[in-house]
C-alpha cells in the first residue's frame, strides 16, 4: 500500500484462513480498485480502516462470497506449538508456521493482535467481500476472533498507519472528505525480501520463553507468562 504521501505498508496475506476473502483480495488489487481511495477511519486503540468512501465504486466480477465457517480450519495438520500460558478468548494458543494462533483444541483461527489485518462487513451473514479492510492499531480486539475474517498482517510500515489523526466521528470515522488519507496505490508483491522466524525452530521456543519471563537488568519481576499477543513473530527484511 502506497499512501499519497509517499509512505509504504506491506502486508503479507495468509491464505490458509481466509481463502475467499484472500482470492477476493488479489482480484481487487488486478482491478486496481483501491488506486486513489482512502483511510476513512482511524479509531484510537482499535483500528485504521480503509476502503471506498463513496461506496459506489464498481467491484471487479467474479469476488466469492465467503461464510464464517471459513475464518478456521482444523488444528490437525497445521504443526501447532502451544503456548503452556492460559488464554481469556481461547482453550490454546501457540504458534504456527510463522503465525500466532488460537484453537478450541479442535478448530483453529488467526487472533486479533497488533498489526493483524482483518476484513471490514455488515451485520451477519455478511462477511464482507474484501474491498473495505482494517488493520488493529492498539490493544488486541480479541472479542472479534472469528467473528470477522483475518486476511494477513502488517510486516512493515504500520507506523504510518498508527500515527494517523484520529477520526472525531463516531468510531472514529473521519467527518469530512478532506480529513481522508489518500492512498495512491495497493498493489501485489513487495521489492523487498522478507525472514519469517520458523515458529517451530529451538529458537523460536527460546524467545517465546525469554518474553514470558524477562532477565534484562530493568525487570525486577518476571511476570512468568505472555498473552499470545505479546509474542510476535519476529519478521526481518532480508539485506539487497
Amino acid at each position: 500500500m502506497t499512501l499519497a504521501n509517499g509512505s509504504v505498508v506491506t502486508i503479507q496475506l495468509v491464505h490458509e484462513f481466509a481463502p475467499v476473502h484472500v482470492a477476493n483480495i488479489r482480484k481487487l488489487v488486478a482491478a486496481h480498485f483501491w488506486d486513489w481511495t482512502s483511510i476513512n477511519r482511524v479509531q484510537e486503540n482499535y483500528v485504521v480502516q480503509w476502503g471506498d468512501a463513496s461506496e459506489k465504486r464498481p467491484l471487479p466480477v467474479g469476488l466469492g462470497t465467503a461464510a464464517a465457517s471459513d475464518y478456521v480450519r482444523p488444528l490437525r495438520g497445521l504443526g501447532f506449538r502451544a503456548l503452556p500460558y492460559p488464554d481469556p478468548y481461547a482453550r490454546r494458543v501457540g504458534h504456527a508456521g510463522g503465525w500466532p494462533i488460537a484453537s478450541d483444541g479442535k478448530q483453529a483461527w488467526l487472533p486479533h493482535c497488533f498489526g493483524m489485518v482483518g476484513v471490514g462487513r455488515n451485520l451477519a451473514p455478511d462477511t464482507g467481500s474484501g474491498a473495505e479492510l482494517y488493520v488493529v492499531n492498539g490493544h488486541a480486539p480479541r472479542h472479534l476472533d472469528r467473528n470477522i475474517a483475518v486476511v494477513g498482517r502488517v510486516v512493515d510500515g504500520i507506523a504510518a498507519l498508527t500515527t494517523l489523526p484520529r477520526g472525531t466521528g463516531a468510531l472514529g470515522f473521519y467527518e469530512r472528505a478532506e480529513e481522508r488519507i489518500s492512498i495512491a496505490s495497493i498493489t501485489a508483491g513487495s521489492r523487498s525480501r522478507w525472514q519469517v522466524m520458523r515458529t517451530e525452530s529451538a529458537s523460536f521456543a527460546s524467545y517465546s520463553q525469554a518474553r514470558a519471563n524477562r532477565h534484562d537488568a530493568f525487570f525486577n519481576i518476571p511476570a512468568g507468562g505472555a498473552d499470545i499477543c505479546n509474542i510476535p513473530v519476529p519478521i526481518r527484511k532480508v539485506p539487497a
